[in-house]
């Protein structure tokens, strides 16, 4: 560690560091806020940058304000809880900016949010057992260390009832010393808990733990060792409403964990599409169908592709108990080129919600389709902004770019752009 050093803070970076500068040299400091004077002492020298812990905060800035979790210092979940909320969204739209720069010149950027706690509707807790001690909660910030928490006010309140509860019986139980971890879940059918095994437990245990949660109104689930899904029977799969549409799943599909800015997404996305009984839509990645039911309500039809064989199955299933009958879904790998049953009918619009990594592959296929237009929603804008630009270079321009606030708190950015192909 190096002496300790003052510094006047003049940017964030995406992950909520202050940037600083320092006889040219540019130091990130975890903690510090744009406009603050700190006392720090870097911890790693490069080349090109230092990293920098802080000391102490000389002159805090206007828009510090005091995490709403006890945890926030050492949890590795949440990195804005000391920042106000509206500045969580001008610091996001400014580095969300800073990745679109080639793409945005003309257009303002929307922003879609809502409250910025009690809003996860799913989550991962991780599990430990050593020395006869348990360790319940989410890994520590840039750690593997599994930080122990009381709250987290991020879950939906009936999850974070449920965590607790959970808790408190598993510190009675040997059942932890056979957990991998637990999945938290609440949807329209209620709350649900998985717990994933990696040992085998008697009978009268498990018997005990769906007493468990019969008394805590929850729907339990096993995963068993060494199977990568948990075997749900069709009676007991989850689903979740969408306005008018009520979505099934299996509870590990899948599915935007901030229902209510799902439902604002998916709003935006069919009014930005400006859909009508002519237009064929493309839904690629697809999933259960989240964009894809909506879409054929307003479209003459529509055509999603997932590469998962039983989220297809689950679509399809949701078509029908939709009565929506013009639908169609296809298990593609969208790696690979395009399938030849695509081009059946003309494809007017195309919307695409890939993975972080993007759908770089698949793009000479959507431009050989040649739509009208392409709605691509997106949790990663570096992958975005890659697959805008070769789209722009292609013949299409961007029309509305729009930041989405679906993770409040955290440092985690969702975009949507709509790009229109050129005359």
């Amino acid at each position: 560690m190096g002496p300790i050093q003052t510094f006047v803070v003049d940017g964030l970076t995406h992950e909520a560091k202050g940037v600083a500068r320092l006889q040219g040299k540019v130091t990130f400091i975890e903690g510090a806020l744009p406009g603050e004077t700190v006392e720090a002492q870097v911890k790693k020298a490069g080349r090109r940058f230092d990293e920098a812990v802080l000391v102490n905060i000389v002159e805090p800035s206007a828009y510090r304000v005091e995490p709403s979790c006890q945890h926030f210092n050492v949890c590795g979940g949440c990195s804005f809880q000391h920042l106000a909320d509206e500045q969580q969204l001008n610091a996001k739209s400014d580095w969300l900016k800073g990745q679109l720069r080639n793409l945005i010149t003309t257009q303002e950027l929307e922003q879609l949010s809502d409250k910025p706690n009690g809003y996860r509707r799913r989550a991962r807790i991780s599990v430990d057992f050593k020395k006869g001690r348990m360790g319940f909660g989410f890994r520590g910030k840039a750690s593997s260390e599994i930080i122990s928490i009381e709250q987290c006010v991020v879950l939906t309140p009936n999850l974070q009832k449920v965590f607790l509860s959970l808790k408190h019986a598993l510190l009675k139980s040997d059942l932890v010393e056979a957990l991998g971890h637990v999945e938290l879940l609440e949807d329209t059918k209620g709350v649900s808990v998985l717990l994933r095994l990696t040992s085998s437990i008697s009978d009268e245990h498990e018997k005990a733990w769906e007493d468990w949660a019969e008394r805590q109104l929850v729907a339990l689930y096993w995963q068993a060792p060494k199977v990568s899904k948990a075997s749900v029977a069709p009676e007991k799969m989850r689903y979740y409403e969408l306005s008018d549409l009520r979505l099934k799943y299996h509870p590990q599909d899948f599915i935007q964990v901030n229902a209510t800015m799902n439902q604002k997404m998916v709003a935006q996305a069919m009014d930005w599409l400006s859909l009508d009984k002519h237009d064929v839509v493309l839904d690629l990645f697809c999933g259960v169908g989240n964009f894809s039911l909506p879409l054929a309500l307003h479209a003459q039809s529509v055509i999603g592709v997932e590469v998962q064989d039983t989220m297809v199955e689950a679509a399809r299933e949701n078509a029908r108990a939709n009565g929506l009958e013009n639908l169609s879904f296809v298990a593609a790998d969208l790696t690979q080129p395009v399938n030849s049953e695509f081009f059946e009918q003309a494809i007017t619009k195309v919307l695409l919600d890939p993975p972080r990594a993007g759908a770089l592959e698949f793009l000479d296929s959507i431009i050989k389709i040649g739509p009208t237009q392409i709605l691509y929603v997106s949790c990663n804008a570096s992958t975005l902004a890659r697959d805008a630009e070769y789209l722009v270079a292609k013949g299409y321009r961007v029309l509305r770019v729009s930041l989405m606030d679906m993770f409040p708190q955290t440092s985690h950015v969702e975009t949507m752009m709509l790009l229109q192909k050129k005359k």
